[in-house]
């Protein structure tokens, strides 16, 4: 049996066996997409940095089937990003997906996370899981995304990389990787150090970004039997804030902004550094320990477009944000394999404890007659939000073909405000909640032949409301949203995998309830309130393909059928039942070709289709449909230890007029954040190992 590994508990595969085990830091390429009962998809870092800019994810994982990931264009906001239509509501970060980067998550306990800390120019690879399995990590309904940092090694590696695009877009970047021995002996020591710049002038007008961001892993052999392993992130980003348009607006000029976001100069500014220690143990031939711990700081500063005359009504919390949040959380797991009446079982069970503090501020955006400068204190409150999950696996391999995964985690997580801002105006605000639940998943799967399997899953999925969802009430009510409720979904899911060649083929069906779901109540001036939806439901077909033709071709497919809509109680007394979720398309498809060989001239193109979105709960408002083509060719030079890589690329082929992404509910009609028309961009990347 594969040994239980760390840093999170991922659904590994073990290869021996044919079973999937709690597994926490996948082996260097990442899940088996084959073996694992489970929809998952593996995306090498190398890939992903394959004539690219390297700058967002969404450059890459838009070729993993059910997972919908925009660029705002607007860096104040992040990506825009859901998987089976979770996380559709969101208006900035990622809602309803688990993030991990090196097991240190980079979602809170509240559930909200953030894709700006993570360096595609270090990343081995990504695992996407989506399903019913997502459950086993607590606080979410879509799925789970975890990204692995490379491991260094011999010969020492020294890498040196630019790119420069439209709208005054760069990055400069560089990476240090290597190791002292093969990583078995004690003494041993691997490192992998990295770091950027990313600016841009933004495509729309008010829409300029800077992000600089530090990566670093190190990892040490204590003895035959342990390693210890050191990370650390940092990340500082400014950014403009654009807003949305109305549909006349993107028409007459999609790269404009309102006259109110330019008056109050909506920004955002994020400083964000962690840490984290992963020390893991071989107790026995058949057991394993593994401790995860990690520590953090995120400081975020947001200027709102909010009119003066709504910051001055009784209870309104400014138009100016200023949160400074303290996360830390340990994971211990263990692992046993044995038998069980001849049968072979993996058991692993764990703790995980969570917790976050959270000072958070609202001061009026303006003083007087100056607007877009910090002026009166309106809200100051001390939250704080935790979560402790015990959780237990097993993996039954009954013969050749047969094989059972099941797993329970029971989740815990605690919510408590203290008002420290009261006035006559503002009476005491001060509140707390806690929301349990069990959350089990189980997966049956038959292996057809060596290459060829199917399996049934089902699973219950937990999502509580983040503390900027509990942090605004609707119609200018003052007061936390404590009647908000968390949202359980019930999944269950068939789905096959077989082996074509070189390729792999993939198909998975899925029907997905929710109760409770918590959607866009309204969104005003990039303030956004939210409401439980009653009852929902999503049933989905996700096709993928990954085939490698000869060795210098590569053909990736994907397509993508969601089907989500609203089953009760969605608009009050305006009904939206069998209304369409707003935010989600129903049809996506995704198709890439590339010729690589190792050295020499390289070329590739890929199309991208998406169906039209909802906007808003009524459906009244929709953003068309639309296809867009890239292409980009280079050529790569490999002398001695050097290798330098020269390429450039073309987005929006053939200049598409389309809208990138909505904001949901925007109660003034501005849902729409339009994308570029043809853009161009180059990249130059050196590197030299020293042998």
């Amino acid at each position: 049996m594969l040994p239980a590994l760390f840093p999170l508990p991922l659904l590994a595969a073990d290869n021996a066996s044919q079973t999937m085990v709690v597994s926490a830091a996948p082996a260097a390429s990442g899940l088996s997409e084959l073996d694992t009962p489970a929809a998952v998809s593996v995306v090498s870092g190398d890939e992903m940095r394959h004539a690219a800019p390297r700058v967002n994810l969404s450059e890459s994982l838009i070729s993993v089937p059910g997972l919908q990931i925009q660029n705002r264009q607007n860096y104040a906001q992040d990506l825009q990003l859901s998987m089976r239509g979770f996380g559709s509501r969101s208006t900035f970060g990622v809602r309803g997906i688990r993030l991990y980067v090196d097991g240190i998550p980079a979602t809170m306990p509240d559930g909200q996370g953030q894709t700006s800390n993570i360096d595609i120019g270090s990343i081995d690879h990504i695992d996407v899981l989506r399903g019913p399995f997502s459950a086993l990590y607590g606080n979410a309904s879509g799925g789970v995304i975890n990204v692995e940092t490379e491991t260094g090694q011999q010969p020492a590696m020294l890498e040196a990389s630019s790119w420069y695009g439209s709208y005054g877009s760069w990055r400069n970047s560089v990476k240090a990787s290597g190791a002292t021995g093969d990583g078995s002996h004690a003494g041993d020591v691997s490192y992998t150090v990295s770091a950027s710049r990313f600016t841009t002038h933004g495509y729309r007008d008010h829409s300029a970004a800077q992000k600089n961001l530090g990566n670093a892993r190190l990892g040490v052999r204590i003895d035959e039997a342990s390693t210890l392993t050191l990370l650390f992130n940092s990340v500082h980003a400014e950014a403009q804030d654009p807003g949305g348009l109305t549909a006349a607006q993107w028409r007459d000029n999609p790269r404009q902004v309102v006259s109110n976001v330019t008056q109050y100069n909506a920004r955002k500014t994020v400083d964000q550094t962690q840490g984290g220690l992963r020390y893991q143990r071989q107790m026995g031939e058949d057991d394993d320990l593994s401790v995860m711990m990690y520590a953090g700081e995120r400081q975020t500063t947001q200027y709102q477009s909010i009119p003066v005359v709504a910051q001055q009504r009784p209870g309104q919390p400014g138009g100016v944000i200023d949160l400074a949040r303290h996360y830390q959380g340990i994971d211990t797991r263990w692992t046993h394999r044995d038998t069980l009446f001849s049968v072979p079982v993996t058991l692993t069970g764990g703790l995980d404890y969570e917790t976050m503090t959270e000072k958070r501020k609202g001061y009026q955006n303006f003083i007087g007659n100056d607007f877009g400068v910090q002026g009166d204190l309106r809200r100051n409150e001390r939250n704080r939000m935790w979560n402790l999950d015990p959780y237990l696996q097993t993996a039954w391999q009954f013969g050749d073909r047969w094989s059972l995964d099941a797993g329970v985690r029971f989740s815990t997580v605690s919510f408590t405000s203290r008002d420290d801002y009261i006035t006559a105006r503002d009476p005491d605000d001060s509140g707390s909640r806690r929301y349990h639940r069990w959350l089990p998943a189980a997966s049956l799967k038959y292996a057809i032949d060596d290459g060829w399997n199917a399996y049934v899953s089902a699973g219950r999925g937990f999502e509580t409301p983040t503390l900027n969802e509990l942090s605004y009430r609707s119609d200018n009510q003052n007061g936390l949203n404590l009647g908000l409720q968390p949202a359980t979904s019930d999944t269950v899911e068939l789905g096959s995998k077989k082996r074509i060649g070189n390729g792999l083929l993939s198909a998975a069906v899925f029907q997905t309830d929710t109760q409770n779901e918590i959607v866009t109540d309204g969104t005003v001036n990039g303030r956004s309130t939210y409401k439980n939806a009653g009852e929902t439901r999503r049933r989905g077909l996700e096709l993928g393909l990954d085939q490698q033709f000869g060795y210098d071709w590569h053909l990736k497919a994907a397509w993508t059928l969601l089907d989500a809509r609203y089953r009760s109680n969605a608009c009050g007394s305006d009904s939206c039942d069998g209304k369409r979720i707003p935010g989600i398309a129903r049809n996506m498809a995704y198709a890439g070709l590339s010729w690589a060989p190792e050295q020499g001239w390289y070329a590739g193109t890929d199309v991208r289709y998406l169906s039209d979105i909802a906007a808003n709960d009524q459906n009244t408002v929709r953003a068309p449909a639309y296809t867009v083509v890239g292409v980009n060719s280079g050529y790569k030079w490999l002398v001695r230890d050097w290798s330098l890589d020269l390429f450039g690329r073309v987005d929006n082929l053939f200049d598409r007029n389309y809208i990138g992404s909505v904001i949901v509910n925007e109660s003034n009609g501005r849902y729409y954040e339009p994308a570029p028309g043809r853009n161009y961009s180059v990249g130059l990347t050196l590197s030299y190992a020293f042998r």
